[in-house]
């Protein structure tokens, strides 16, 4: 995924609009990780080339609105939030930028024994009790335990951190952490939102710390149950997108690296 979509700003884009930006630019094969308004655009000195195509970033704007008690007759303000969206480019859209909107394609690939250095911080100060053992990753919310096969078992330390982050990514809905539970509204599929969480988590983190996401070798035994929970709320991506962020950002906190000078630098860098 090469990080995180970017704002014109340089800042990260967050939840949902993270993964649809991730997947417009996948699809329409940018290299640039910048998206921006058309003002923006102009704001720079670029210009939207004619007939492009924008997509859009959401956000929820509040508003108080006032509510009389059919009871009581008593009036109170309500804070509700509405869904409101805006039209966006990638760089690859538009002429006239500075050179550092167009970056060249990567295609290095590390060496297998490679980490990032923020990966291994991660790895380094994660909190939660791991056992490297067996052949098989797995969370355990009983014992609040992650199992993990020793990193020789993986074809590159990278991926094993990467499957490590998706085990940390159960870890964080313990209720000692984010109690991460869904009630009634997904019943019997659960577990399959809960797996989808993970696996949204993950990336966000791969992308944070410069991991791998192509390493679950069993996502074709879940996208079944993932679609089915999907076709039953049509909102389900928009919450699993919310919590998988929070999620991220929970692991990233405990492990001292959330939104640090360094990283803030390196996102303006890349921007």
């Amino acid at each position: 995924l090469g990080g995180r979509p970017l704002r014109a700003t340089g800042d990260p884009y967050k939840g949902i609009n993270c993964f649809w930006l991730w997947l417009c630019a996948e699809g329409a094969g940018y290299n640039s990780r910048t998206w921006m308004t058309y003002k923006q655009a102009q704001a720079l000195g670029g210009q939207v080339r004619e007939g492009e195509r924008s997509q859009i970033a959401i956000f929820y704007k509040s508003y108080s609105k006032t509510v009389e008690s059919v009871v009581t007759g008593d009036t109170t303000d309500e804070m509700r939030r509405v869904l409101r969206s805006y039209a966006v480019f990638n760089c690859h859209q538009i002429d006239g930028l500075s050179p550092d909107f167009y970056p060249s394609p990567v295609s290095i690939v590390p060496p297998a024994d490679a980490l990032p250095e923020r990966a291994q911080r991660f790895l380094d100060a994660l909190p939660a009790t791991v056992h490297m053992r067996g052949d098989r990753a797995f969370y355990d919310r009983t014992a609040d335990s992650i199992t993990i096969p020793p990193v020789a078992l993986f074809s590159t330390r990278a991926y094993f951190a990467a499957t490590l982050a998706h085990e940390a990514s159960h870890w964080t809905g313990h209720p000692d952490r984010l109690d991460r539970t869904f009630g009634k509204r997904f019943g019997d599929d659960a577990y399959a939102f809960e797996e989808l969480c993970a696996e949204m988590t993950s990336a966000l983190l791969g992308a944070d710390l410069g991991l791998p996401t192509s390493h679950m070798d069993d996502h074709a035994a879940y996208i079944g149950s993932w679609l089915k929970v999907l076709r039953k709320d049509s909102r389900a991506i928009m919450t699993a997108a919310a919590k998988a962020e929070a999620a991220a950002g929970y692991l990233l906190r405990a492990t001292g690296l959330d939104a640090s000078a360094e990283r803030e630098e390196q996102i303006r860098e890349a921007a």
